[in-house]
């Protein structure tokens, strides 16, 4: 079993914590408030949030500061990421944010065994440390980052493996949005089950 990260479980390591829309899959374009947090043992070349990775580089918040932060927002949804958040021990802070009425999303490369109580998973395996087969079947919503066209195959990998009600989304690598959005866009035409998402964000120019 992998170790988690956090041995002192009343704090984590927060890179950054904002009131924004999800940019993002199922809930893009909701309100919501996002708890990144530090450490990453993943490491895509591509990641565009490198400065997650060392948790040691972040200061540590208690969960009484991360969900005060939280409840001044008029957010009801509250999205841990990272980094990749499921190195951490989750369950105390999960369990503080719905006792202060808040859904729970998380988005995880579940390269680690993804804990605590989530409303949703967005599941983004990852080539570079795959995910660990047993947290699969907690996917509510499987993100494949498609870079080049060999991803839609290994696409369809993994939509064999998460729950048949699981919804599926393909989602290009910023960069190479131009190459590669409409090859997405032929893919899914061609494929209706799977559905586009975009770094709305991004585009709107927002966190």
């Amino acid at each position: 079993m992998t170790e988690n990260y956090t041995i002192n479980i009343a704090d984590y390591p927060v890179m950054e914590h904002f009131y924004t829309l999800q940019g993002e899959g199922a809930f893009a374009g909701q309100a919501a408030y996002f708890i990144r947090l530090g450490g990453c043992d993943v490491g895509c070349v591509w990641c565009d949030v490198k400065d997650s990775w060392d948790a040691n580089a972040h200061p540590r918040m208690t969960i009484e500061n991360i969900v005060a932060a939280a409840q001044n927002s008029p957010a009801r949804i509250a999205v841990v990421t990272g980094g990749e958040p499921a190195m951490h021990q989750l369950k105390p802070l999960t369990d503080a944010l719905i006792g202060a009425g808040f859904r729970t999303h998380i988005e995880t490369s579940a390269s680690n065994i993804v804990s605590g109580a989530w409303h949703w998973v967005t599941l983004s395996p990852k080539k570079f440390k795959a995910p660990l087969s047993s947290e699969l079947a907690k996917a509510d919503e499987l993100k494949i980052i498609v870079f080049n066209k060999s991803d839609f195959k290994w696409a369809e990998e993994y939509a064999a493996l998460v729950p048949p009600d699981c919804k599926l989304y393909l989602q290009t690598e910023w960069d190479k949005r131009d190459e590669m959005t409409p090859q997405i866009i032929d893919y899914i035409m061609q494929n209706p089950r799977w559905q586009l998402s975009m770094q709305t964000h991004k585009y709107l120019n927002i966190p």
